[in-house]
């Protein structure tokens, strides 16, 4: 039959003991003598070798439990000093805010993200993202913030790694001494930025009434600027530049004076002819049936005096007071006798009444004209008459009124020669 590792143990262990106690005592159950005869301690009784046994099967099941705890303690002091070597106290600092971490992160970029810190192009870290890590370093990120900056009348977007306005207008080089802020310089920027209106303090010299004047301004308008200066813009008074203008550094802004009346000019509005044929009336002859009449134009002028200087007329406002009557003339198409006896079938009766009331010794006011069809002596002449025509017989007056229609048609007699047709 074998023997168990536990039965070989506890005989291992009765064996060493007894041969212990025959070195030590003689043998093992009495007195016995040590080395030269020198008497040992007094025998005790043998123990049992079972207990013997049991005794070292304790000892056996001891070192058993205690070998793995003993390699587990040893693996975990060689990991801990690798664990300690690799640990490393920083200090990160975000927007202000300081805190101190233990990290096992090889270098920036792996440590803001270990801590979650976002960054954009805009923002600075300090040291560069990618830069190893050390243990106490000191590790800054500011975060970038978005500026809808005016300046001076001019927009544009900035950005900045200051916590407030006075330190964001100080990192873009922007000068706020008697500049005009549209929010307070203590303000805090927030990671969503912010909107400025920044206006810097500006020389403005202001020419006026014939005085100069040099100002420094943070206005807006040149209105404003000329305000400023202790003048004041009356009525139609405006500025060289447009009044509502930002005004720049060193730029000169001129007050005009400005003074306006009103002049009313009448003007002829001249009237057109209506020409209308007329075969009634010889070839050559026209007759105006009804004269023409002038039209009347009212003009309204702006007068301007500018200092003193008077500008330009400029028209408001033109109005037709009175509309022109156009002329409407006659004009003859018909073709004129070829003699004096084609004349005689003419009216000429009722000529002579238009003319004259059919009188042969009639005369005009003037003395001019006479008889029957108010010839004036020239012409009565031309016609191979003697004297005047109202000292002729009323026959010889007829006579010599066809010859003349002959010659020239009823253009003889503009207002009464077309009674001979009817």
């Amino acid at each position: 039959m074998s023997t168990s590792r536990f039965e070989t143990y506890d005989e291992t262990y009765a064996y060493e003991d007894e041969a212990y106690a025959y070195e030590k005592y003689g043998g093992p159950h009495g007195a016995g003598t040590v080395g030269h005869g020198v008497p040992g301690p007094p025998r005790r009784a043998a123990r049992p070798a079972h207990r013997r046994r049991s005794r070292y099967a304790e000892r056996a099941d001891g070192v058993r439990r205690l070998l793995p705890q003993a390699l587990v303690v040893a693996f975990l002091a060689g990991g801990t000093t690798a664990f300690v070597a690799e640990d490393k106290a920083v200090e990160l600092k975000v927007d202000g805010r300081t805190r101190t971490l233990h990290t096992f992160a090889d270098d920036v970029t792996g440590l803001l993200a270990e801590e979650g810190v976002r960054t954009g192009p805009h923002d600075v870290i300090t040291p560069a993202s990618g830069t190893e890590l050390g243990h106490g370093d000191e590790i800054e990120v500011r975060h970038g913030r978005r500026l809808m900056l005016t300046l001076d009348g001019r927009r544009s977007e900035a950005w900045t790694t200051a916590h407030t306005v006075e330190g964001a207008l100080e990192q873009l080089g922007v000068r706020v001494e008697g500049a005009h802020l549209s929010t307070s310089r203590s303000r805090r920027i927030g990671r969503e930025g912010l909107a400025l209106d920044v206006r810097t303090e500006r020389a403005v010299t202001v020419l006026a009434d014939g005085r100069t004047r040099t100002i420094r301004t943070n206005a807006a308008t040149a209105r404003e600027a000329v305000e400023q200066a202790g003048i004041t813009l009356r009525g139609r008074d405006t500025t060289s530049v447009a009044p509502g203008s930002f005004p720049r550094d060193g730029q000169t802004v001129t007050v005009l004076r400005i003074t306006d009346g009103r002049e009313i000019r009448d003007e002829a509005v001249p009237f057109h002819e209506v020409r209308v044929e007329d075969p009634a009336l010889t070839r050559g002859t026209e007759v105006v049936e009804w004269p023409g009449r002038v039209g009347l134009r009212r003009l309204t002028y702006l007068r301007r005096t500018v200092d003193g200087v008077r500008l330009k007329p400029r028209l408001l406002r033109s109005e037709v007071v009175r509309e022109p009557r156009p002329q409407r003339v006659r004009v003859g198409t018909g073709r004129p006798p070829a003699s004096v006896r084609e004349a005689e079938r003419l009216n000429w009766g009722g000529l002579a009444e238009c003319e004259s009331g059919g009188r042969a010794d009639a005369v005009d006011p003037s003395g001019t004209y006479g008889g029957l069809y108010r010839l004036d002596a020239l012409t009565w002449q031309s016609l191979g008459g003697r004297g005047r025509p109202q000292d002729a017989p009323a026959a010889e007056q007829t006579y010599r009124a066809r010859k003349l229609y002959v010659r020239s048609g009823t253009a003889a007699w503009p207002h009464c020669g077309t009674r001979l047709r009817g």
